[in-house]
């Protein structure tokens, strides 16, 4: 599972007919070589699991020649094995526009596929799959990956659901805590109020208390006038004679 397919390439010789045609095509013969060599090099250097040399050799024979489909695969192959997804994808990606054959095209895309699964992208994954396919249905690995693939999103599906209706579940906790909490602070305070007006009404302030014992006083003065007029009253009338 996720091993990533890489070309390789062997030279082919090429017969001249004409001297004049050779010293015509004779440049780009010997830049054609000169990628494939590079590609050779870099491909026994992967062998090796040397990846980092192996991406030089790659990147070398693409200098050589900037279209050479071959080299820019194995540059990703080489990304992928130094866990470079992201670079990686961006190289699969320029093969495929790069190829026209079917089965090229698959791998490029299975590749891909590849690389954005172990960067955690599996939604993007599954379609690389999916398109890796189309072009060959016979890619059973390609199948494989893709089941693997859809199988690990149904589960990060239900763990974001799970996740998400316990993070629910844990608000709709603390919003019956926060309003036990108030209804509680509520209580308290109202029952304090109580308390406090229950004080009220027992305790009398100094003003009051001073203002009550001076009316006190002026009723026991007014008593006292009364009964003093009472026996001024009872004087008089003993002095009145009988008729």
């Amino acid at each position: 599972m996720f091993r990533n397919i890489i070309y390789t390439e062997t030279s082919s010789g090429l017969k001249a007919v004409l001297t004049i045609i050779i010293l015509m095509i004779l440049p780009g013969i010997i830049s054609a070589q000169g990628d494939r060599k590079l590609i050779r090099e870099g491909n026994r250097e992967y062998e090796k699991s040397k990846f980092s040399e192996a991406e030089i050799s790659y990147r070398k024979a693409i200098d050589k020649n900037n279209s050479s489909a071959d080299a820019i695969f194995n540059v990703g192959d080489a990304l992928y094995k130094q866990k470079k997804f992201e670079d990686a994808q961006k190289q699969f990606v320029d093969n495929h526009s790069l190829v026209e054959d079917k089965e090229k095209k698959s791998a490029s895309l299975y590749n891909l596929g590849n690389s954005l699964l172990m960067a955690n992208k599996v939604e993007e994954s599954i379609n690389a799959y999916k398109g890796s396919l189309k072009f060959n249905p016979s890619n059973m690995e390609a199948k494989y990956n893709l089941g693997y693939a859809q199988d690990l999103l149904r589960k990060q599906q239900q763990q974001q659901q799970q996740q998400s209706q316990s993070k629910q579940d844990q608000n709709k906790d603390n919003r019956n805590k926060d309003q036990n909490k108030q209804q509680e602070n509520n209580n308290q305070e109202q029952e304090k109020n109580q308390q406090q007006k229950k004080q009220d009404q027992q305790e009398i302030s100094p003003e009051d208390a001073q203002r009550l014992l001076n009316s006190i006083a002026n009723d026991e003065k007014n008593v006292q006038e009364k009964v003093k007029l009472a026996k001024a009253m009872k004087a008089k009338v003993r002095t009145v004679k009988n008729w």
